[in-house]
């Protein structure tokens, strides 16, 4: 990847919608600019879960406005992501193709796990160097994320459905503060917590940090209204907390430190802070200004720095599931060789995403023998569609997921599932570097030559090594009954 010294992260919470630009030199960002805007798309869900009209027009209405501010930008230097409300809207694939028009550039969907490790590495820029464990929270909209790390690399992250919003239209829908209430919305976030509290106290941490809005605002509101000191402590929340439940109703809170955005999530926000403090039994928490934005953009410049996250875990997942390296290896020249053969007319983003993919499909495309030989493409495609795998987006594995399940055996599975004549050069350039090196050996494979042309995929191939490798001619023959069989056509010419 190329490096670039502007870069843009958009960062489409439940909540918020922010967008951070910033200047990179030695590694570090500088901010240029800044722009964030209340969307609070976690409150537009109809019954049935589906983002609603009206919160789409208000969320593509700001993307519209993002995207003036990014004309220009390569794409590259520019990540989108969006996290809980997006995760788990039912709509959200026809809401992205209308965001991504208007942004004008792709939407990642990540994981909670994946939001997680991205806050992490976002928080952990913005301290000094320490040996210390560091526990840091992150009170999103429709979201907790928890996250124990050391240095610049998490240890242990979770991400939990509780968030300010869902949390407050839950135990607060008509405004009303009480302390029956507040305590009834306490134990249901101490609750959900219970499921990390062990785990984490086992591990342990030294120093405590909470990040993004709750948070701050929450830390900013002790400061301002003479609960404590620039730090969240049970004592000042404690105060705090009585000051809410005197107040009765969120509408007519008007404290000092709360931003009027903040006011209508305030409640459900608190809680949820409440809890953690409570269950993890922090005696302090400091704040930090940074969050997963900046995290998104430290990745960038990561993938840039050949530091791809995604590479670790694709190396993780080798060893985890006790791949045959030289085989995989083999796999991947071969099938980076036909599809360079294929890829020359694409655009050079899209040809280097191509040959990024194909090249972890390539390396992954035997993790399923570990669970067992017959089928083991479907185990394969399982466990990326599945697992947590760092660094990778929903979209990221959805696709290596689709190449793994299409590497072998019947293309008719396929045939409603692949989108693209692109994604079609991809699968057939893995499943004949799959076929011609079933002897695992090195040097078996001819030199070939592989073109696309009107629609038609041709492989030349030496007529003097199908001679010498009948069963590798049958498969070939087989290969183009496959792609026959779904309506595509494959022609296999002998040379030489």
């Amino acid at each position: 990847m190329q490096e670039y010294d502007t870069l843009a992260a958009v960062d489409l919470g439940s909540n918020s919608f922010h967008l951070q630009m910033v200047r990179v030199v030695d590694g570090q960002i500088y901010e240029l600019d800044s722009i964030k805007e209340t969307v609070r798309l976690a409150a537009g869900f109809d019954a049935d879960k589906r983002l609603s009209e009206s919160a789409q027009e208000t969320a593509l209405a700001c993307l519209n406005r993002f995207g003036e501010r990014l004309r220009g930008f390569a794409p590259e230097a520019v990540r989108a992501v969006g996290t809980n409300a997006l995760r788990i809207a039912r709509n959200t694939k026809s809401f992205l193709s209308r965001a991504e028009k208007v942004l004008g550039f792709p939407i990642e969907i990540i994981a909670g796990r994946e939001e997680a490790r991205l806050i992490y590495v976002g928080v952990a820029h913005s301290l000094p160097i320490s040996a210390n464990n560091r526990l840091v929270v992150d009170i999103g909209g429709g979201s907790t994320e928890c996250i124990i790390g050391s240095g610049l690399d998490p240890i242990h992250t979770e991400s939990l459905y509780i968030g300010c919003v869902s949390h407050t239209q839950r135990y607060f829908p008509d405004g009303k503060i009480s302390a029956s209430r507040m305590q009834k919305a306490e134990l249901a976030a101490r609750s959900e917590l219970q499921t990390i509290t062990s785990e984490f106290a086992g591990t342990g941490w030294q120093e405590a940090f909470g990040s993004s809005g709750t948070a701050r605002t929450v830390g900013e509101m002790i400061v301002q209204n003479g609960f404590g000191e620039r730090e969240i402590t049970p004592q000042g929340l404690a105060r705090l907390r009585a000051a809410l439940i005197a107040a009765g109703d969120w509408r007519d809170l008007a404290m000092p430190g709360l931003p009027s955005d903040r006011v209508p999530v305030i409640a459900g926000g608190f809680a949820i802070l409440a809890a953690v403090v409570e269950e993890l039994n922090i005696k302090r928490m400091g704040l930090s200004a940074y969050a997963l934005r900046h995290g998104v953009l430290f990745d960038l410049i990561g993938r840039a720095q050949h530091k791809d996250m995604r590479e670790a875990t694709v190396r993780q997942f080798l060893r985890r599931y006790q791949v045959d390296l030289a085989q995989a290896k083999r796999v991947e020249c071969a099938a980076l060789q036909l599809l360079e053969l294929l890829s020359n007319g694409l655009p050079e983003s899209r040809r280097e995403h191509a040959l990024q993919m194909l090249t972890w499909a390539a390396r992954l495309h035997e993790i399923g023998i570990s669970i067992s030989y017959s089928g083991y493409h479907k185990h394969s495609a399982y466990i990326v569609h599945n697992a947590d795998m760092p660094g990778f987006s929903r979209a990221d594995q959805a696709s290596l997921s689709l190449l793994l399940l299409a590497h072998r055996g019947s293309l008719n599975k396929m045939r409603t599932m692949v989108a693209s004549e692109d994604d079609w050069a991809l699968i057939l350039a893995l499943r004949l570097a799959v076929l011609l090196n079933r002897r695992r050996a090195n040097r078996d494979v001819p030199p070939l030559a592989l073109s696309r042309e009107d629609g038609t995929f041709h492989l030349a191939i030496d007529k003097d090594w199908l001679a010498q490798h009948p069963l590798s001619e049958t498969a070939l023959d087989n290969e183009v009954a496959q792609w026959q069989a779904i309506g595509l056509k494959f022609r296999v010419e002998q040379t030489g």
